[in-house]
């Protein structure tokens, strides 16, 4: 599936791990749902692994959540464009 990313900071991580040390063990986790996103074809392929979670967040609109592990989350949004639906990558939160 394709993705996007909102932040600078969270795009240099993925490109060239650049300030992991904020996101203490997470960053094998993000990079671990991060495979599975570029590998999906559809949000349904996130659906339909069960240990991401793949769930709507209430009060936040349109926003998502991906379990990285027990405490954090990947928030995303899924977009549309003329060659489809897109993730636009938001944010590593700490829900614990």
């Amino acid at each position: 599936m394709r993705f996007q990313f909102k932040k600078k900071k969270l795009e240099a991580l993925y490109t060239a791990e650049k300030d992991a040390h904020k996101y203490p063990g997470v960053v094998d986790d993000f990079f671990e749902v991060m495979a599975i996103i570029d590998a999906a074809v559809d949000e349904r392929d996130l659906y339909a692994q069960k240990g991401l979670r793949f769930e709507k967040l209430s009060g936040k609109q349109g926003q998502r959540s991906l379990r990285l592990n027990n405490q954090w989350r990947l928030i995303v949004t899924v977009d549309e464009d003329e060659q489809g639906n897109y993730l636009t990558i938001i944010d590593i939160e700490d829900y614990h």
